[in-house]
């Protein structure tokens, strides 16, 4: 089965600008976040999201071409797979058809009244993936 896409729009704001005039390479881990999260919470009903929290184990980021302010950029984002604690989530950025980032992130799902890791429910897996 393929993962469904989800697609984050961002505006680039003068904050995310660093002195080279582009958009900070910190920032973009940001970005990343942003359309994870709102991902999850458009994913799964409130008392899934509820019960579960999630933390960055392993981030893995390569930049192609810089993104400037003003740009409307496209975050898209798709879960490869959950196993067992954990979601291994890809991204590419983009400002119109050109490629910006590669990205990749190892989610560790916790649990939020304990904070200690927490298996990913099977059914997770239908919202994520499609014909």
């Amino acid at each position: 089965m393929k993962p469904r896409i989800y697609q984050h729009i961002v505006k680039v704001a003068e904050a995310d600008i660093d002195e080279l005039n582009h958009v900070n390479n910190v920032v973009y881990f940001n970005y990343l976040q942003q359309a994870a999260m709102a991902h999850w919470y458009t994913s799964v009903p409130s008392e899934i999201s509820d019960s579960m929290r999630w933390v960055v184990k392993k981030h893995e980021i390569e930049y192609f071409k810089p993104a400037f302010l003003k740009d409307e950029i496209i975050v898209k984002t798709w879960v490869d797979n959950f196993s067992g604690v954990t979601s291994d989530r890809h991204y590419e950025i983009y400002k119109d058809d050109i490629l910006l980032v590669k990205a990749r992130t190892l989610w560790v799902a916790l649990d939020p009244i304990s904070m200690r890791p927490k298996r990913v429910p099977s059914d997770l897996w239908e919202r994520y993936f499609g014909e």
